[in-house]
């Protein structure tokens, strides 16, 4: 039996949510597990590039063996029933670029977590799929928008479960992404971030929440310019992303912009718009990066409102 399953990228952070609130973005990996018949073969894992990835850095830190986090999340869910993983042919089809902050972990560990539990026959539901893939990814405003797609707020409760709530994005504001051209390990982004935080930033942010939600459900653009705003990780991370803090600068008062954030963890960047000023955007950013040498990969889109979806499933 073969299952294959499309999952998206996904932003995290958006400004304000830190670790709580992610969404899917129209960028996709597809991860097909296959049982295999030779017995004592193993878990093999294969990576195959897309046509459009030509940094082979992009594909350096997926592990081939039983450190992957993909088999970490596929033999959690055998686990969880009783069994083993024995014989599996696991291939990772990558489209989203690795340590960028687009959620290229999450993406893995939904895709396997999905196809494993199809293989075996949907003995877990969403909610203990979600709980799963939050405890191999760690917090689950990755994982969770690409499950389920779309705008997400979400929470991971003391018992480990996952408590989510979609939200509508007004169609009429654009998302820019700019890809620069290096990597962030997530581990080194969240090293510089401080254990405690003064208090008058957490109640910066928790006003902004308030503010996005509700320039969210009213499609309120002014609030929104006020709401994309961040105290608890943004401030921290700037010194990593060389010319991040210039590109926000030079597009505060560029008309039609919302507000620039970092995507997840970064170093990729998420530029939200009204849409009808575009190259204007991807000039400013382009010509900034350039300054310190850094090329960048820059696409217009919208939020990919569907998660995780299984595409093949064969049977033998």
């Amino acid at each position: 039996m073969k299952v294959s399953v499309k999952v998206p990228a996904t932003s995290a952070n958006l400004g304000p949510g830190f670790d709580c609130m992610g969404l899917a973005i129209p960028l996709y990996n597809t991860i097909t597990i296959e049982e295999t018949v030779l017995p004592g073969t193993g878990v093999e894992i294969n990576v195959l590039a897309g046509e459009d990835m030509e940094n082979e850095l992009r594909l350096d830190h997926i592990p081939m063996d039983e450190n992957s986090i993909i088999y970490r999340a596929v033999e959690l869910l055998y686990n969880s029933i009783g069994q083993t993983p024995s014989e599996l042919k696991i291939t990772i089809q990558s489209q989203i670029p690795i340590a960028r902050g687009l959620g290229s972990s999450a993406s893995v560990i939904v895709g396997g977590l999905i196809a494993a539990n199809e293989l075996l026959g949907k003995p877990a539901d969403e909610v203990a799929l979600l709980s799963i893939a939050t405890e191999v990814e760690g917090h689950p405003d990755n994982v969770t928008p690409a499950i389920v797609g779309g705008l997400v707020l979400t929470s991971r409760e003391d018992d480990g479960s996952i408590v989510y709530k979609k939200l509508d994005w007004p169609e009429e504001w654009r998302l820019t992404v700019c890809v620069p051209d290096y990597e962030l390990a997530t581990d080194i982004s969240r090293s510089v971030l401080p254990k405690e935080v003064p208090m008058q930033d957490a109640v910066f942010n928790a006003q902004r929440m308030g503010m996005f939600v509700h320039a969210i459900h009213t499609k309120d653009a002014e609030l929104m310019k006020l709401a994309l705003k961040d105290r608890l990780h943004q401030p921290y991370r700037m010194k990593l992303v060389p010319g991040l803090e210039k590109i926000i600068a030079n597009l505060r008062h560029e008309e039609n912009v919302l507000g620039t954030v970092l995507s997840g963890a970064g170093p990729s960047i998420l530029i939200v718009s009204k849409g009808n000023n575009q190259d204007k955007i991807k000039s400013i950013v382009r010509d900034t990066w350039a300054d310190l040498n850094v090329k960048v990969d820059i696409f217009d889109t919208t939020i990919e409102k569907q998660g995780a979806t299984i595409i093949t499933h064969e049977d033998d």
